[in-house]
């Protein structure tokens, strides 16, 4: 309590004593105040172009639901604990819903199950968890078996059924990279005079990724073609066949950063992610559970095939759009 000094001036006092109010009641009102609810959407990595373009997608649900997104993640694919981190922020911060494009299939278990016990709206996309759906947590998923059939066959017409070829960027903790792997080789299955001479693991990092196509084609110099998991065993193998003494084709995945090797045709395809649609349908479903709504437990994006004849289609620079402010 202020003990009044008759020595302190009255017309201070009366200052002191209205600030004070003031305060306490903005205060007050602030604590009450309610806007629109913020959810988490966290993917695999930020700042490239096959994640980015998820952000347009989350944004223009988000602007069609009233909610308002905070966006973050690693800025490496291979930065689990980086990924867990940002999840386990959002889960103490009383965010309304989480979405989540997982960088490990196993070490994303835990704090997913940590979001979900605290009553958090989850959606997982682009690769499964092994946790089923049901009650708060959904996926929204890259068909992956798709995009392996799809891969088998673009080799298959490429080579003209018969050759050669290695399978990199294999990637075990991944489960959609497995799922697309083993899709690849049932399908090639179909091509008996295609053989599969070499398989690798891959591990996020154009300079090693790039050393494993060279020995590979150091050891297996009869290979007509690549076909490459991830986005950097692509980039890799891109910069590997470009020293090779004869033409190797080329087939990958998810490596949208520099499309020039496409657009030159030095890259025969890339089969990638539809991340804007998953980003626009896992806020919307976020949007639906927040109102109550029983969504789908699973739905399967389908995969992009891009070579250098559709890169300049209308579709294509929708897909591939980063430009989040001018949501159209």
């Amino acid at each position: 309590m202020f003990a009044y000094n008759s020595k302190f001036p009255r017309r201070f006092l009366r200052f002191f004593l209205t600030i004070t109010v003031l305060i306490a009641g903005s205060t007050v009102v602030g604590c009450h105040t309610r806007g629109p609810a913020t959810i988490a959407v966290i993917p695999r990595t930020s700042g490239t172009f096959l994640w980015e373009p998820m952000h347009v997608g989350a944004e223009i649900a988000a602007q069609n639901a009233g909610l308002n997104v905070y966006w973050n993640a690693p800025t490496r694919e291979d930065d689990i604990q980086g990924q867990i981190a940002l999840l386990e922020k959002v889960v103490s911060r009383g965010y309304k819903g989480l979405v989540l494009a997982p960088d490990h299939t196993l070490a994303l278990i835990t704090p997913v199950r940590l979001a979900l016990s605290q009553g958090l709206p989850t959606v997982i996309v682009g690769s499964s968890l092994p946790i089923p759906a049901g009650g708060k947590l959904s996926y929204i998923l890259n068909d992956d078996e798709e995009a392996g059939r799809m891969a088998a066959k673009c080799v298959a017409e490429i080579l003209h059924n018969k050759g050669s070829v290695v399978i990199l960027g294999i990637d075990p903790d991944i489960a959609g990279i497995m799922i697309r792997a083993r899709s690849l080789e049932k399908t090639l299955q179909n091509y008996p005079s295609i053989r599969i001479v070499d398989k690798r693991i891959g591990a996020f990092n154009t300079p090693y990724d790039q050393q494993i196509a060279e020995e590979c084609l150091r050891q297996h110099p009869q290979v007509t073609a690549i076909i490459a998991l991830t986005s950097t065993s692509t980039r890799g193998s891109s910069i590997a066949i470009s020293h090779a003494e004869h033409r190797i084709h080329l087939v990958g995945f998810d490596d949208l950063d520099d499309l020039r090797p496409l657009r030159d045709d030095r890259v025969d395809a890339i089969i990638t992610q539809n991340s804007r649609e998953m980003g626009f349908q896992a806020v919307t479903r976020l949007a639906a559970q927040l109102q109550g709504k029983v969504v789908p437990g699973e739905t399967k994006i389908p995969p992009v095939l891009l070579t250098n004849k559709n890169l300049d289609s209308p579709q294509t620079q929708r897909l591939l759009s980063n430009t989040w402010r001018s949501l159209q």
